[in-house]
């Protein structure tokens, strides 16, 4: 398990992320555009292909032109390093 990141921390890392909105400070959320269902549909494949690698699975909702992320880890109650790492290489895919 690993472990929550503290105020001060999260903080401090949330610069890795910008774009990422923290949630009641215990997840990352972040909205995708798209042009159609189609582009939405393969960044949502191309997310879960991710998670399953990393064994770190978001909840995502996802319609016509958008998607939204939402990283937490719940077995640690919160927000922790492997949160953080997996909305980096979310940022990396191609929208």
């Amino acid at each position: 398990m690993s472990e929550l990141l503290t105020g001060e921390q999260l903080d401090r890392e949330r610069a890795r992320v910008p774009e990422w909105e923290v949630v009641d400070g215990e997840r990352l959320q972040r909205s995708f555009a798209f042009r159609d269902f189609a582009g939405a549909l393969a960044f949502v494949n191309l997310v879960g292909e991710l998670a399953e690698r990393r064994n770190h699975h978001p909840d995502i909702s996802f319609g016509w032109g958008k998607a939204t992320v939402t990283l937490t880890s719940h077995d640690a109650g919160g927000l922790t390093e492997r949160d953080l790492a997996l909305a980096e290489e979310i940022d990396h895919l191609p929208t």
